[in-house]
């Protein structure tokens, strides 16, 4: 930085400090006039500014009472203009002393830019056509001490956004435009699952043992038992368990959190929607994933062609369904269906100089999916179901008949991005303690995303689980692509930061 950019630094801080202490002393002057803001526990508000304006007939000349916070105001003498932002609207009000008083028109010129205030009055139209409220009575509620940012610098910067949302969502509206819409895709969700007989639960987010995902844990310590425990990475495990427990359909909305990485598709903790349902397959979750994707987008943004990051995506269904050796074989013309043993997949990868992890553990199946990471994830734009995963790669999916090597697995893919996971569930429970124990192996050796051994699900499985088609989504990156948001941290209202020193 050079000396003048710290100085102007200096200056600008140094301004911020006298503003704030003008503040200060304005507040102080009203407190001791027994005035005091803060002391104001309710106020009858009648209308938001979004009512009005939309639908000015019905309020043309009647009295109502609005509230918000200053974020505009032109004084010119004995009549003013300000403008106030609530909930949903800006509104501009007209403020004169003939209809204030003398005092209180003094009183409304000190009001400061952020303040909250309640204004009384009738509805009319300026004479450039803006609706407006014209001000019988105009009352402090709350008083800003801290002037907003734009009037310095804005509040463009990223991080700064995201530490303080508060004033985020102050100036720039089209922010809480992203928020009030992932609400209405959660909620749509929400509906489109009830109508198909799906019964929302709850499941522990503190757990004895990690499964249903493969990941890196948060781990916690429970002080009355004396043990440690994990934050939840997926509720799969405990949502089968009910299916065994005898609900057909269940689901579950809630937070998950996985230590590992950050960056623009990744946050430690972060919202996922899980649903099982009795007597499906994977086929029966390809449907309901397109249904999800489709009705939200129409219901939510009246469309189902967007746009996101540039890219033109429809998502009216049906959507591609393609294998995944198909799907390496239209990209790169290798056909896996060839190639039968390790060795071979092995070579192949190091012809191609695919990096391979262990090369004396790794297998067809590992390979398989590498080859697709590698060549085929950043060429699927359009809605695309790739299913038939290897099993090596899925630990809890039923192996497909034909061909035990690959699983009833499919995920989707948007944009070159994966945005949902699901399987035809196993319920064997001989298979799946197997499956249980390489991942017991893997941990052992070294590998800190493997799962552990859940003997009582196991258990569970014991009893009897009918056949099961299970669905995973990313909610926040489902709203990503829906608001065309480039980051997960612009869809979360208080991502994870590091703290500042």
């Amino acid at each position: 930085m050079s000396e003048n950019e710290v100085n102007n630094a200096q200056e600008q801080e140094l301004d911020l400090n006298q503003l704030m202490m003008v503040r200060r002393e304005k507040l102080s002057e009203l407190q001791e006039q027994g005035k005091d803001p803060y002391q104001i526990t309710k106020f009858n508000r009648t209308n938001t500014a979004g009512e009005i304006k939309s639908n000015y007939e019905k309020f043309e000349e009647k009295d109502v009472t609005v509230a918000g916070r200053i974020i505009a105001k032109r004084i010119m003498g004995k009549a003013s203009f300000c403008t106030i932002q609530d909930c949903d609207e800006r509104i501009q009000s007209y403020v004169s002393i003939n209809d204030l008083g003398e005092e209180s028109y003094k009183a409304f010129k000190t009001y400061d830019i952020g303040d909250f205030i309640g204004i009384t009055g009738f509805v009319f139209k300026t004479r450039t056509e803006e609706i407006s409220v014209h001000a019988k009575e105009v009352t402090l509620l709350s008083k800003s001490l801290r002037p907003l940012p734009e009037k310095f610098h804005g509040l463009k910067d990223p991080d700064l956004r995201y530490r303080q949302r508060y004033v985020d969502l102050i100036v720039n509206p089209e922010v809480k435009d992203t928020f009030e819409k992932r609400s209405k895709i959660i909620k749509e969700i929400r509906k489109i699952l009830d109508e198909k007989g799906f019964l929302e639960v709850e499941t522990p987010m503190l757990n004895t043992i990690l499964g249903g995902a493969n990941a890196r844990p948060f781990v916690t310590h429970h002080n009355a038992l004396d043990i440690d425990m994990y934050l939840r990475i997926a509720p799969e495990l405990y949502l089968k368990r009910l299916i065994v427990g005898g609900f057909d359909r269940v689901y579950e909305i809630g937070r998950l959190f996985r230590n590992e990485g950050m960056d623009i598709k990744h946050n430690p903790e972060f919202t996922s929607m899980e649903l099982y349902a009795s007597y499906m397959d994977f086929n029966d979750m390809m449907d309901i994933t397109e249904e999800l994707f489709s009705r939200c987008a129409q219901e939510v943004l009246g469309t189902t062609k967007i746009t996101y990051q540039g890219q033109d995506i429809d998502l009216t269904p049906s959507w591609k369904r393609i294998t995944m050796v198909d799907a390496i074989k239209e990209v790169t013309g290798i056909d896996f269906n060839t190639i039968n043993s390790d060795e071979e997949a092995v070579a192949l990868a190091k012809e191609r100089n695919i990096i391979i992890p262990d090369p004396t553990k790794e297998t067809r199946g590992d390979v398989i999916s590498l080859f697709f990471e590698e060549y085929v994830e950043e060429t699927l734009i359009q809605p695309t179901f790739v299913y038939e995963y290897p099993v090596e790669i899925s630990p809890l999916a039923k192996r497909k008949a034909a061909d035990p090597r690959m699983t009833e697995r499919f995920e989707l893919f948007i944009g070159g991005r994966e945005y949902g996971n699901a399987f035809s569930e196993l319920n064997d429970p001989i298979d799946q303690y197997e499956r249980f124990k390489k991942q017991v192996e893997a941990r052992e050796a070294g590998d800190e995303e493997a799962g552990m051994m859940d003997e009582d699900y196991v258990q569970a499985l014991e009893y009897g689980m009918p056949p099961t088609g299970g669905l995973g989504i990313g909610i926040d990156r489902m709203i990503m692509l829906l608001t065309d948001s480039a980051s997960i941290r612009d869809v979360l209202l208080f991502p994870t930061m590091k703290p500042l020193n």
